[in-house]
C-alpha cells in the first residue's frame, strides 16, 4: 500500500469481527509504530495491548466501570465540550455517525447505546493502552510525541489490512487497565485504540468524518 493510500484509507472503524490478527504480526506493525519521531528521540510511550480473553475481561471491566460511575476519572482532564467551530466539527461527527447506526438525536437510549459501544470496544479483538510516564517537565510536549506514535501506529494497521479506533473514552478508568496490566501508578494512561479487522457489512464503517479545506487550517508564508 502507498503511503497516501494508508493515510487516506484510515478511518475510525466502530464495528469490528472476531478474528485475532496473528502475534508475529502485531509486533511487526508495533515495532513500526515505535519507528515515530519523538522530542530528543525520548521515546516516552508505554504501550499495553490485550488480545482474546485479556481484550475480552478488559471490555467487560470496562463496561462495569462506566456503569458504576458515568464521569470516569481519567489521569488527564476531558470535559468533552468544544466551542465555535471546534464544536460545530463534533456535533456533525456525531449526528452523521448516528446517522449510520441508526440513532434518532432525540432517542436518548440509542444515544447511550451508541457511546457504550465505546466502552465494548466496538467488539474489537484486541486493544492498545497507551500510557505516558509521570515526571516530564514538559509533559504537554512529550504528550505530542505519543500522538506521533499513535498515528504511526493506526497508518500501520491500515497498511496490513487491520482497522483501528483511537478512543479518549478508553482512558476514563486508568486503574482499571493498571490494575489488569500490572502497571504502576508512575505511568499515566492518555488514550486507548481499539483494532482489528473490520466488519464491512456494520454500516457504521460507512461513516467518514469531514476535513476543514487546507485554507481553514494552514497558512503558506515566502
Amino acid at each position: 500500500m502507498q503511503f497516501t493510500d494508508a493515510v487516506s484509507e484510515r478511518y475510525s472503524c466502530r464495528a469490528f469481527l472476531p478474528d485475532l490478527v496473528p502475534q508475529i504480526q502485531l509486533e511487526e506493525i508495533f515495532t513500526l509504530a515505535g519507528k515515530a519521531p519523538s522530542n530528543c528521540n525520548v521515546q516516552p510511550w508505554h504501550t499495553h495491548v490485550v488480545s482474546g480473553a485479556a481484550c475480552d475481561s478488559m471490555r467487560e471491566k470496562m463496561a462495569a466501570a462506566i456503569t458504576e460511575n458515568p464521569q470516569g476519572s481519567p489521569d488527564f482532564t476531558w470535559s468533552g465540550k468544544f466551542a465555535g467551530t471546534y464544536q460545530e466539527r463534533q456535533i456533525c461527527a456525531a449526528l452523521g455517525l448516528w446517522e449510520k447506526q441508526g440513532v434518532d438525536r432525540k432517542d436518548r437510549e440509542k444515544r447511550d447505546w451508541s457511546w457504550m459501544r465505546n466502552f465494548k470496544f466496538f467488539d474489537a479483538p484486541h486493544a492498545a493502552f497507551i500510557f505516558l510516564p509521570t515526571g516530564f517537565a514538559e509533559e504537554l510536549r512529550i504528550a505530542g510525541d505519543v500522538g506521533m506514535y499513535a498515528q504511526t501506529l493506526m497508518l500501520a494497521l491500515t497498511d496490513a489490512g487491520l482497522a483501528s479506533c483511537p478512543q479518549t473514552s478508553l482512558s476514563f478508568f486508568p486503574d482499571v487497565v493498571r490494575e489488569a496490566c500490572g502497571v504502576d501508578d508512575s505511568y499515566r494512561l492518555l488514550m486507548g485504540l481499539s483494532f482489528g479487522y473490520p466488519d464491512l457489512t456494520d454500516a457504521a464503517n460507512e461513516f467518514r468524518t469531514e476535513r476543514a479545506p487546507l485554507s481553514d487550517t494552514t497558512v503558506f508564508h515566502s
